[in-house]
């Protein structure tokens, strides 16, 4: 890293805990000077039906993938703002769109997510801090692996569909940052989250019809994969 120009600062964060997302902004201010683009990534799954899901893993997830994202801008965008330049990049998913069954914990969180970065387009407006929410399909990544299941989740069948993405981890990030730099509300780095985006505010009765218990089958246990 230092032989490109650049340098790393690596420090653990519980990004469910606001006194520890606290403390990465007062490290990354003392370290880095400012924060130019703050990543809101951290994310878990919970997948099940709707009264059979613990209220814990509703906790647990909403403290993560929602109260994460949250708690980041609550702490690094006054300082952005105050300076007149910078840029957040929330990652949702298409999930926030599809509503897919028996992902509730994951749908909610994510639409929260979407909703958290329109309102801030909004708010942010001429005050020369911008604000991206990514929202990609399937693509590799372990979470899945770490999903808290309360169905019968078919994880093969959810990595093959990964695996079968042309857009993978690297260009999925590389078109988030164009996003940013472009000033782009929503990124959706894959045909298909284009696709289930367009269905869901012109045609949200099909969406629901088709694409949405196409995805739940490919996420239970009768998944072809």
């Amino acid at each position: 890293m230092e032989s490109s120009g650049g340098r790393a600062h690596v420090t653990p964060c519980d990004v469910s805990k606001p006194d520890q997302v606290e403390r990465l902004f007062e490290l990354s201010a003392r370290e880095l000077g400012h924060i130019d683009l703050l990543v809101n990534n951290a994310g878990v799954a919970v997948g099940g039906p709707v009264g059979t899901i613990p209220l814990a893993d509703w906790e647990w997830i909403m403290g993560i993938n929602l109260w994460g994202v949250i708690y980041g801008c609550h702490y690094f965008l006054p300082a952005m703002k105050a300076r007149g330049s910078g840029h957040v990049l929330n990652v949702a998913s298409i999930a926030a769109f599809a509503s897919a069954a028996e992902m509730a914990p994951y749908n909610v969180t994510k639409a929260g997510v979407v909703a958290l970065s329109e309102t801030l387009a909004s708010e942010l407006s001429g005050t020369g801090v911008g604000v991206t929410v990514l929202c990609p399909y399937f693509f590799t990544t372990n979470i899945a692996k770490s999903a808290r299941s309360h169905a019968s989740m078919n994880v093969t069948g959810i990595e093959k569909l990964m695996s079968r993405n042309k857009v993978q981890a690297d260009e999925v990030a590389e078109r988030a940052l164009v996003a940013c730099d472009k000033e782009t509300l929503y990124a959706f780095p894959h045909k298909e989250a284009k696709t289930i985006a367009f269905l869901k505010r012109s045609a949200p009765e099909t969406l629901h019809r088709t694409i949405s218990p196409w995805l739940a089958k490919r996420v239970d246990g009768g998944a072809a994969g």
